[in-house]
């Protein structure tokens, strides 16, 4: 029996692609999300797609999806082809909104939808991350005071509507995901997070009158809330009060992810639930070569002027180094004065939606991402680039091959320096001095976030030749999406949606953790009506 999971705030599904991924000893799903919501609509479309691919068990996905990816088919002609499971698909993804504000459906509708979702299943799996940028430390830096006003700002208060399905709904377990940031927001009475694991602990105490909630704290016993990268390190606010908060941070790198994201995830186990989950294995660092060397070489395009390939080679090579660069070290001329060289040499073009090229040869978790059935590279277009932002970006990578780091506005020379206000301030005070970064090859990625749709200055490429900022299906490597996942809507939103989601291969390994949970409920529920326990542990676990 598949494990239902009910996926809130889902983005484009980073979370629930993790779950659903991971298969039983059948090769069948051991997952499957019932539900899936989300607000942004582009984010939905791509929700909705990835549900599509879902309907089919893997390696039974249709042709007609891989022709859509490529651009032969429209994403209506596929739904039409297969309209069994295109209705599934927009069954399973709602477009709505949750919280309490104008915009939002009615408690009554979400519980509805979930409760019918669930089809009867008492043990299941409730997923999500509400959404973050009121706790952001970035976020709260930009605000004259960092005290969360809930009032003000309806985002503090949406784990609430977590909080809330959690006490009506009673699930087996919880994974919920935050910013590293909801460790020091605050509010007028608390420190937040403190108070959102005193409320995850007890949801019913929050909300006793809800829907099929109860105050008889039977109906919803609480949680015990684990961490899953310290052994032991679990709360619950009856009996170990005493926690080290930091005991509930990701730090990605350490766990097989290319990119340094740190984040809160918290897993909850409902209290009548006798089993500790473990905690996630350390593995060396992934550097981000390893994830993106296989993929079609671009250059960048020319955003204030006619674009095309010799246009783009001239803005670059046709530039004096000598002028430009007058104080730079001599190795870092020469390293420049080689770049160019293979600038002018350049054949690559702007990508596209879909690249086709040869087979990808991955050099890490080849069997994750790769698919042999695209016969290329879906959401690989690279973005236009002022003349001005060329230069820095050939000079960010050209210096890092150089000196393996990647520089800060301190080592620029003057004439690349931008016309900002605040670069003064960059320099003298460090203040956003590495506003330009280049991400290494040898290394993980800085954090891939929400922001890499602004500009892409914090996101550059380590080839100099290409001299760019990464496209949304580099930045979706780093975030451990499958080749074949597709994001729908303009670039711009696909990176938001690349940006805000969790790591699916992260996902996946604490869905490995969770699995064993409900393999026990199964295994005590088949003792109890006589079942052979050995067979349902082997349904479940694939043992």
């Amino acid at each position: 029996m598949k494990i239902p999971v009910i996926d809130i705030f889902a983005g484009p599904g980073g979370l629930g692609e993790g779950f659903s991924a991971l298969l039983n000893a059948e090769g069948t799903r051991a997952f499957d999300i019932a539900l899936s919501v989300e607000k942004e609509e582009a984010a939905h479309q791509t929700l909705t797609l990835r549900s599509f691919f879902r309907q089919f068990e893997p390696g039974t996905v249709p042709e007609d999806y891989y022709s859509f990816v490529k651009g032969e088919i429209t994403i209506q002609e596929l739904y039409r082809r297969w309209p069994q499971q295109a209705s599934l698909a927009k069954e399973e993804a709602w477009l709505a909104t949750l919280g309490d504000g104008e915009d939002a459906v009615p408690f009554e509708e979400v519980d509805s939808r979930i409760k019918n979702a669930l089809k009867g299943h008492k043990n299941w799996l409730l997923i999500g991350g509400p959404p973050c940028q009121a706790y952001s430390i970035v976020g709260r830096s930009r605000r004259k005071d960092s005290i969360l006003d809930e009032e003000k700002d309806v985002r503090v208060g949406l784990y609430r509507q977590y909080l809330r399905i959690l006490a009506v709904h009673n699930p087996a377990v919880f994974v919920m995901e935050n910013v590293k940031g909801l460790l020091s927001a605050k509010t007028k009475e608390s420190s937040v997070f403190t108070k959102i694991l005193n409320d995850l602990s007890d949801p019913v105490k929050i909300f006793p009158q809800t829907g099929t909630a109860s105050p008889d704290s039977s109906v919803c016993p609480g949680y015990r809330i684990y961490s899953l990268v310290e052994e032991p390190a679990s709360y619950d606010l009856n009996y170990n009060p005493v926690y080290n908060q930091k005991n509930f941070v990701i730090q990605a790198e350490k766990y097989g992810i290319p990119q340094t994201r740190h984040r809160v995830i918290l897993l909850g186990v409902r209290k009548d639930i006798n089993f500790y989950p473990g905690t996630l294995k350390k593995v060396d660092e992934v550097a981000i070569a390893q994830v993106l060397h296989d993929l079609p070489g671009l250059r960048s395009g020319l955003s204030k002027q006619k674009d095309n390939l010799e246009a783009w080679r001239t803005a670059i090579s046709g530039v004096n180094l000598e002028s430009v660069f007058p104080n730079a070290e001599s190795c870092l001329i020469d390293e420049i004065k080689y770049q160019v060289k293979k600038i002018r040499e350049a054949v690559a073009e702007t990508g596209t939606e879909f690249l086709l090229c040869d087979k990808a040869e991955i050099g890490y978790e080849k069997e994750w991402f790769t698919d042999s059935r695209i016969g290329g590279v879906c959401n690989h277009s690279a973005r236009g680039h002022m003349n001005s932002d060329l230069l820095r970006y050939l000079f960010v990578s050209s210096f890092a091959r150089v000196y393996q780091r990647s520089p800060k506005l301190e080592d620029f020379p003057v004439e690349l320096l931008p016309a900002h206000k605040n670069v003064k301030e960059g320099i003298d005070d460090k203040k956003f001095a590495d506003r330009f970064r280049v991400q290494l090859w040898d290394k993980p990625s800085k954090t891939i976030t929400s922001h890499i749709s602004k500009d892409g200055h914090y996101y550059i490429h380590p080839d100099p030749v290409q001299c760019r900022s990464l496209t949304v299906r580099e930045a979706a490597r780093i975030q451990t999406f499958p080749d074949n996942y597709f994001f729908c809507g303009p670039r711009t939103s696909q990176f938001i949606q690349v940006g805000n989601a969790v790591p699916p291969l992260l996902a996946n390994k604490i869905a490995r953790l969770v699995l064993p949970v409900f393999s026990k409920l199964e295994n005590e529920t088949a003792l109890s009506t006589g079942s052979d326990p050995a067979v349902t542990l082997r349904e479940t676990v694939g043992v």
